[in-house]
């Protein structure tokens, strides 16, 4: 018989092991090893997966009737080593559970047999794996991924020119790209650094954002001399991660110190908290005791945000496959695409950032919808839920210390896409999304079709960016050594919940005005039965006088 993996006692596993599994209880080492004969199909530990029922649940959506695994859409991958490729790289010459479209050394062709690290293949695998037994989230994907070299060869000027070069692959479209890596501020060159956004590597993150139209996925490490930067973007997503708890990831581990700086470690932990109050989770996603393979093909746990942002740019790639098949279709039946809910808008970071916050899981659904139909409750390392935290209860605070909006769920992010663009001329329906663009001291309503269902959530997010400039000294477009990028500082946009007759926003039902945030952030329950609308206002202008935004909600009708 072939080991396949040993697991931490945890008595939610237990109903998920079928009949074709034999059970071998070590109580010493309070673990549980299954075995399987071989030839024999481990669906346990597909259920018991991170992808899914008891994570993302993204299986399903690799499942008919959606068929979605991420093929043709491209997406990147940005550490100090690279994850070895299959047939290149001897390291890897038995392993071979996912393919990548290409590798470099920062901006130039990787060559055989170097920068090849563990950690960098296994966070690969979470995305791409075609392994049956741990599959990744999107195993039809393109990854193209750079070394940008260990830290004692190189610095955030390098990881920059990784960062672009991997932006302008695929023809220049690249959908998201992975950061599992970071720096400390104590390597940081300017003095008395802080997070405020402004070091070279965050700054070159949200410039590539904006130009390139990449969604970039920050592992969440602050705290502790952690890798802070740039997990103080604004135009990107910072993840925390999640634990189990009865075998479902519904638990911000301990790990994770995105939280507010109090006690003993005050001092610390206030130099790698965001300054100025801005949140910086945007949510969580599974990253505890997971089942990944190393480079010779052995599963090994594996614990960390690095293992939850993956999840993240996967999900990306699944619902980036749906977009553009939707897109085919509206011109297959020749409908112009200005006409039509689904034109390249679909594509823009800002729209798969405001999408996937907004249907994360926050708390569990009775079975009545009201709460809009979510899997499970996601707990603070305090247990407490998102109904008991700071971002409930406060306009000014959109996401919450630990969790940001809750936890990644594909399957409800695939929902809250596929529903559609809508545009503000019109009344939308209970749920769908919006790119637009809004001029300053001006506001776009958005009124929902039927009247909304007393004691149902609402949830509404609304994502913009920050703008960032490069500072192109011999003019040719792109980022190179020795130039720097500049802060023109962020419009101030919010958002709020109000009775469709009404027209003062000081009578709005809640709403989300966040001063420093690029994100805003409503959930909040409808107090009695009527007509809603959502209103996205342009508040103060910092920079230009026009900004794009995306706008997603997610609500219930009385129908």
């Amino acid at each position: 018989m072939n080991k396949v993996s040993s697991l931490p006692v945890d008595y939610g596993y237990l109903g998920f092991l079928t009949i074709k599994t034999l059970l071998v209880f070590s109580f010493s080492g309070l673990s549980v090893n299954y075995f399987t004969q071989p030839g024999l199909t481990v669906t346990a530990s597909r259920m018991l997966s991170s992808v899914g029922s008891t994570g993302i649940d993204a299986l399903k959506l690799h499942s008919e009737p959606y068929n979605l695994i991420g093929r043709k859409i491209a997406i990147g991958q940005v550490e100090t080593g690279r994850p070895g490729q299959f047939g290149f790289d001897k390291a890897v010459s038995r392993n071979y559970i996912y393919a990548l479209a290409q590798a470099f050394f920062r901006d130039t062709p990787a060559k055989p047999n170097t920068d090849v690290e563990d950690h960098a293949g296994m966070v690969a695998s979470v995305m791409v794996s075609k392994d049956k037994t741990v599959p990744g989230v999107a195993p039809g994907a393109r990854l193209f991924a750079s070394a940008a070299g260990t830290s004692k060869n190189s610095g955030q000027i390098e990881e920059c020119l990784s960062t672009q070069h991997v932006a302008v692959q695929n023809g220049g479209d690249v959908r998201a790209i992975n950061f599992s890596f970071g720096e400390p501020l104590s390597k940081d060159p300017r003095p008395d650094a802080v997070l405020d956004g402004n070091a070279l590597l965050t700054q070159c993150v949200d410039w590539s954002a904006r130009v390139h139209d990449v969604v970039y996925v920050i592992a969440g490490n602050q705290g502790k001399g952690g890798i802070a930067i740039p997990t103080d973007n604004f135009n990107g997503m910072t993840i925390a991660y999640t634990a189990r708890r009865e075998g479902i990831f519904t638990k911000i581990d301990y790990p994770n110190l995105s939280d507010a700086p109090l006690g003993v470690a005050r001092s610390l932990i206030e130099r790698e908290i965001n300054v100025g109050g801005r949140r910086g989770i945007s949510l969580a996603a599974p990253g505890a005791n997971l089942s990944l393979y190393d480079m010779n093909g052995k599963l090994t746990r594996s614990n960390g945000s690095s293992f939850a942002a993956p999840h993240v740019v996967g999900t990306v790639a699944l619902l980036q496959e749906f977009g553009d098949r939707a897109i085919a279709k509206q011109l297959k039946d020749k409908i112009p695409l200005t006409e039509s809910s689904w034109n390249l808008n679909a594509r823009r970071h800002e729209v798969m950032k405001a999408v996937l916050i907004n249907s994360t899981d926050k708390i569990k659904d009775k079975g009545d919808g009201l709460n809009l139909n979510m899997s499970r409750t996601i707990l603070r390392k305090d247990n407490q839920n998102w109904l008991e935290s700071d971002a409930y209860r406060d306009r000014k605070i959109p996401l919450e210390y630990q969790m940001g909006a809750g936890q990644l769920n594909a399957f409800r992010a695939y929902q809250q896409f596929s529903s559609g663009q809508w545009q503000p001329e019109k009344a939308v329906p209970a749920i769908g999304w919006n790119y637009g663009s809004i001029s300053e001291s001006t506001y776009q309503d958005y009124a929902i079709d039927s009247p909304l269902k007393k004691g149902s959530f609402i949830s509404v997010t609304l994502t913009w960016d920050r703008l960032v400039e490069l500072q192109d000294k011999n003019q040719n477009g792109i980022f190179d050594a020795g130039e720097r990028f500049k802060d023109r500082g962020l419009n101030n946009l919010n958002i709020y919940l109000m009775k469709a007759e009404d027209n003062n926003t000081d009578k709005s039902i809640w709403s989300s005005e966040s001063d420093v945030d690029s994100v805003e952030h409503i959930f909040h329950q409808i107090p009695e039965k009527g007509r809603y609308k959502i209103r996205v206002q342009y508040n103060q202008k910092v920079n230009e006088q026009i900004q794009p935004y995306a706008l997603a909600w997610w609500s219930i009708t009385s129908k």
